[in-house]
C-alpha cells in the first residue's frame, strides 16, 4: 500500500494536515477527549460559554494538547458583539483564530451575511484570523475574501439539521472562484456527505451535530475522518466526467475470435 499522501492545507499561513474540523458542542465534557482522539482533527471549535477560566467545568481541561482552538462568536447579533466575544476568547487563551457567527434569525439560525462582513473587517483589524460562517453566496464570499477572511465557511444545510449538502451547487461555485479555503460547515449528517464535499474540492469539512447525536460518537468521528480523507484523495485523483452508459470492457468480438 502506498504511503499516505502529504497533503496539508493552510489557514492564515498555518499548516494543518487533517481536513476534518470537529465541533465540541452537545457532548458531555468527559466525552470530548475520546471523540477528538478518534477523529484526529487538528482544529476543534468551541463555544465561548463553555470556557470558564476559574470554574470546574472548563472545556479546555477536556481537549487534548496540541489542537488549534477555533472559538466561535455564538450569541453575537452584531459585528461589535462578535468583536467583544472574540477579544474575550483571546484573553481566555484560545488564540487568534475565530469563527464568526452573527445570527439574528432565531428560527432557522441562518447567519447574517452583511453583519458578518462587517465583523470580518473589525476582527482582522484587531489581529484575528477570521473564518466567517455564512449562507452560500458567491458575491458575498468575494467581499469576505477581500475584507481579509482567512477562509469562508458556507453552510451545507441549516445548522444542526443533518440534511447534508442541500446548497452544494452554490458551494461548488464558491470553490471554483474563491482563493481562500472553502470549509463546508453546518448540516453535514453522514460521512458520505462529507466525502462528497471533499470530492467537490472543499478544503475541509466541519462537523458537530452528526457526531454528537450518534449512538457511538467516537466511532462516527473516526468514520468522518476516513470519509474526508477518501473524498480528498478522489478529488486529487481527478474524477472522471459523468456520461451515458459506456462499457469498460468490449462486449463484442471476444467469443467470435479464433485462437
Amino acid at each position: 500500500m502506498p504511503a499516505e499522501r502529504d497533503d496539508p492545507f493552510f489557514l492564515g499561513g498555518r499548516r494543518f494536515q487533517s481536513r476534518l474540523i470537529l465541533g465540541s458542542g452537545k457532548y458531555p465534557l468527559p466525552q470530548i477527549k475520546e471523540v477528538v482522539a478518534a477523529g484526529e482533527p487538528d482544529v476543534v471549535t468551541l463555544a465561548l460559554r463553555r470556557v470558564n477560566a476559574a470554574g470546574q467545568a472548563n472545556i479546555l481541561d477536556y481537549l487534548p494538547e496540541g489542537k488549534t482552538l477555533l472559538p466561535n462568536t455564538s450569541g453575537a447579533r452584531t459585528a461589535k458583539e462578535a468583536l467583544t466575544l472574540a477579544r474575550l476568547a483571546r484573553e481566555l487563551g484560545c488564540g487568534d483564530f475565530i469563527k464568526i457567527e452573527v445570527i439574528v434569525d432565531s428560527r432557522y439560525l441562518l447567519p447574517d451575511n452583511e453583519e458578518t462582513l462587517a465583523a470580518i473587517k473589525l476582527l482582522t483589524e484587531d489581529g484575528f484570523l477570521a473564518l466567517p460562517y455564512m449562507t452560500p453566496d458567491l458575491v458575498m464570499a468575494r467581499k469576505m475574501e477581500e475584507a481579509g477572511a482567512a477562509a469562508v465557511m458556507p453552510l451545507g444545510a441549516p445548522i444542526g439539521s443533518n440534511k447534508g449538502l442541500t446548497t452544494k451547487e452554490l458551494i461548488r461555485l464558491m470553490i471554483a472562484e474563491i482563493k481562500v479555503p472553502v470549509i463546508v460547515d453546518a448540516g453535514i449528517g453522514r460521512p458520505s456527505q462529507a466525502c462528497e464535499a471533499m470530492e467537490m474540492g472543499a478544503a475541509a469539512v466541519m462537523v458537530n451535530t452528526a457526531v454528537a447525536t450518534a449512538d457511538d460518537p467516537p466511532a462516527l468521528a473516526k468514520a468522518f475522518a476516513l470519509a474526508v480523507r477518501a473524498g480528498r484523495e478522489a478529488f486529487l485523483a481527478g474524477l472522471g466526467p459523468t456520461a451515458e452508459a459506456a462499457a469498460s470492457s468490449p462486449l463484442t468480438g471476444f467469443l467470435g475470435s479464433k485462437a
